[in-house]
């Protein structure tokens, strides 16, 4: 692969420090995060942020389709000379932002869920997990790198002090694992720390459902708002609309200490809570 510093100097382009762009640089390493996302032929990949092709390139020549997406105009010019170079025609550009694309119509185009892959930007990894488990009925599973502070977060388990609101959300419907580390000078420019790449592969059912699962993402963002106060706490002084009393006699009847934080709960005790609240309160009409 062309360097980065190359290819940016060769079209007049500088990265872009507001859309988080550093560049991968080495080519051995993108060869194995595609390795890790193991692309069946028939598949259909969509790549966030392809930049300068890194990714798109080796990941292209093992899958059916390749929808790169890019915000920035001036890299899709660069990125589209790089694929007629190598002479790769099953990608298609899409300029747009990732978080205003609708991943139902793009999985239902292709005739089948997604496969996502990129590097994403700190300032919006967060809103990108959360969108992909919004629409996890339409993608098979992600193979994303991270800054490595917030892949540790996503994979936390229980009682881990990075343990929190993602990562629940996302375990509750989906296994994440860290799958292999990039160190920073990997990157043009180089990022201030490290990075991870994660696999994510969703469940058809969540492995313990919860009756109300809109209900259930209010429960744990309630129970880490405040996530240095005990839960009962914590509940009752957030937009739930329980008070004190209900909030202990809620958490009692799921089989949870109230004085425990939000911290310690697995997966399926915010489950059990959440039914709980459901099943005390009652829903807000339609209007």
């Amino acid at each position: 692969m062309t360097s980065p510093r190359t290819l940016l100097t060769a079209w007049n382009i500088q990265a872009k420090r507001q859309l988080g762009q550093n560049f991968l640089r080495d080519a051995g390493v993108a060869r194995q995060i595609v390795a890790h996302a193991a692309l069946a032929g028939h598949e259909v990949v969509l790549e966030i942020g392809a930049g300068l092709g890194a990714i798109t390139l080796p990941a292209a020549s093992h899958a059916r389709r390749l929808i790169a997406v890019d915000r920035d105009r001036q890299l899709i010019g660069l990125l589209r000379a790089e694929l007629l170079a190598a002479g790769i025609d099953n990608v298609e550009i899409r300029e747009a932002d990732i978080l205003q694309l609708d991943l139902e119509a793009v999985a239902h185009a292709a005739g089948q869920p997604l496969v996502v892959m990129g590097n994403l930007p700190y300032n919006i990894s967060s809103q990108v997990i959360v969108k992909l488990i919004q629409a996890r009925n339409h993608v098979d599973r992600a193979v994303l790198m991270l800054q490595k502070e917030m892949a540790r977060r996503i994979c936390a388990g229980p009682g881990s002090k990075t343990y929190g609101r993602l990562s629940v959300m996302l375990q509750y419907c989906a296994q994440a694992h860290e799958l292999m580390q990039v160190k920073a000078a990997r990157f043009f420019p180089a990022p201030k720390v490290d990075s991870t790449v994660i696999g994510i592969r969703f469940s058809a059912t969540p492995p313990v459902p919860a009756v109300d699962e809109a209900l259930l993402f209010r429960v744990i963002k309630a129970a880490f708002g405040k996530r240095r106060k005990t839960l009962r706490n914590a509940l009752s002084q957030s937009d739930l609309k329980l008070d004190t009393e209900a909030s202990e006699r809620l958490l009692n009847q799921s089989g949870i200490d109230p004085v425990r934080r939000a911290e310690t709960l697995s997966v399926a005790e915010f489950v059990a809570l959440s039914n709980a609240i459901g099943a005390a309160v009652p829903a807000p009409p339609h209007t």
